[in-house]
């Protein structure tokens, strides 16, 4: 058996891993600046973002926000309420279109809590991002 590889596809998709791995980590560093204009600047006009915290702070969202106003209001709260709020990564894996991230979320005075968060890419930009925890 052999298998043929397109090697421009595939250079391709390594090289659009990498710059979604890179789009993770200048999330991660706007985040803990907690720099909300930096972080916005990652995402698309229209972006969606799903939070289990979000659903408990705003029932009436369940839990989805839409659009970098509606970004910038949740986040902003967020760091007003929890100045030391921050995220440490554990892992990150990126294919071609999103970003599966794991960390901790740290608050002192709180225990850490286990993070997994998918952020969906297209043309360099976050469209999507949905968190997931205990």
């Amino acid at each position: 058996m052999q298998i043929i590889i397109n090697s421009k596809l595939f250079i391709r998709s390594r090289m659009n891993s990498k710059k979604n791995e890179t789009i993770a980590t200048k999330w991660f560093e706007a985040f803990n600046e907690h720099n909300l204009e930096k972080l916005l600047s990652l995402y698309h006009n229209d972006a969606k973002h799903f939070s289990p915290k979000l659903k408990i702070r705003k029932p009436e969202t369940n839990g989805f926000v839409n659009g970098k106003n509606a970004l910038r209001e949740w986040w902003q709260d967020s760091f007003n309420r929890l100045p030391t709020l921050r995220y440490t990564p554990t892992s990150l894996t990126a294919n071609n279109s999103a970003v599966f991230m794991e960390y901790l979320r740290k608050v002192d005075g709180e225990p850490d809590l286990l993070v997994a968060e998918i952020l969906e890419i297209e043309n360099n930009l976050i469209i999507a991002s949905r968190v997931y925890h205990g």
